[in-house]
């Protein structure tokens, strides 16, 4: 069974090089895999499988392939990119600045072989500032939660 038929919505994808298109991160710092979109902007899923090869794990966790939390953290901020492409009207010349940290909780790491489920929820939007609470599990364990604000403004 699809996930959007389980859910009863239409939820619209992107992989990698619809990712690609609207994050300015690359390689070795593009943290989110595929996105759903779940509701527009309101709600988006993303999804990031750590891999043992991952150019983070021995350094942080000597022994130990895991990822940081607080790249589990950029990978919430880097998947609520595709929840702000709902809220304007144009995409083009459009940047978001990542501008607050609220209520991080960070609770066991993932390590390789574990596939983050990172899910981000728009809780207000007004005058270009987006508040937002992002929960990162693996297999329905809570690796990481935080509330963070983003600005969306035109590049000028």
């Amino acid at each position: 069974m699809d996930l959007s038929e389980a859910r009863g919505v239409d939820i619209a994808r992107m992989d990698s090089a619809a990712i690609l298109s609207v994050l300015a991160h690359r390689y070795p710092l593009l943290l989110v895999d595929r996105i759903d979109v779940i509701d527009q902007g309101r709600h988006v899923e993303g999804v990031k499988r750590v891999t043992g090869s991952e150019w983070f794990g021995a350094a942080w966790h000597p022994g130990e392939a895991a990822m940081p939390n607080m790249l589990v953290v950029e990978a919430l901020a880097q998947t609520s990119a595709a929840l702000l492409l709902g809220l304007v009207k144009s995409v083009e010349g459009v940047i978001g600045y990542f501008a607050a940290l609220e209520r991080v909780k960070l609770r066991d790491p993932a390590v390789a072989g574990d596939t983050l489920l990172l899910d981000v929820r728009l809780t207000a939007f007004r005058r270009g500032v987006a508040h937002l609470k992002g929960r990162a599990t693996v297999n329905g364990r809570r690796v990481v939660s935080a509330g963070f604000t983003t600005i969306v403004r035109a590049a000028s």
